[in-house]
């Protein structure tokens, strides 16, 4: 079957990881949290964040302001937003393609650091729509992600390729039967895709 999309990962493909374990080892470093007591309190409110179902301020108050500190939330918060940097060369190459080719995101992430790194890094100039975990309230790597992001795009899992850095995904999307490249860099990607007919 022909194919008609591309549905990517944002973190670790276009974008660096939003808040992933580098990100926040470096924030909680920089203003001298107990990096375990913040991991342990990290793990239990994660899921709400990404699911759509705790807001940033809520998952800050619980994992960081439980308890007063000499900074303030939105010191902390523009540092989490500051660890969002660009991949550009795979980028560039989203943006070509997305001149020729549907493309979707399908990725985790909150809400508020979604909208941010969206509006940021123009996403949306070559990205159709925003199959997010927090907006879908299922996350990768459920098979049910994948197929929800499928019927809200219209198209067959035979017609499309997800992109994603992390093996355990990119195995669910072929789980459900789409095409699947692990990511490592654009140059890699490039040329698998042109192997799938996508230039």
């Amino acid at each position: 079957m022909t194919i008609k999309a591309l549905f990517w990962d944002i973190g670790g493909v276009l974008l660096t990881n939003g808040w992933d374990r580098e990100q926040r080892a470096d924030v909680t470093a920089r203003f001298g949290l107990d990096n375990n007591e913040f991991t342990e309190r990290h793990k239990l409110a994660v899921p709400e964040l990404e699911l759509g179902r705790m807001t940033l301020d809520e998952y800050l108050a619980q994992v960081v302001f439980y308890q007063p500190r000499s900074f303030g939330k939105e010191e902390f918060r523009a540092a989490m937003e500051a660890e969002s940097q660009p991949d550009e060369a795979a980028l560039a190459l989203a943006r070509d393609l997305g001149q020729r080719w549907r493309m979707y995101s399908l990725n985790n992430e909150g809400h508020d650091l979604n909208a941010y790194r969206i509006a940021t890094y123009h996403l949306d100039e070559f990205l159709l729509a925003f199959f997010t975990s927090c907006y879908l309230g299922v996350m990768k790597p459920n098979p049910a992600v994948y197929r929800l992001g499928l019927r809200l795009a219209q198209l067959s899992p035979e017609q499309t390729v997800m992109i994603d850095d992390r093996i355990q995904n990119v195995e669910a999307a072929r789980s459900v039967g789409m095409q699947a490249i692990q990511f490592k860099n654009a140059a890699q990607l490039k040329a698998d895709l042109e192997a799938l007919g996508i230039s």
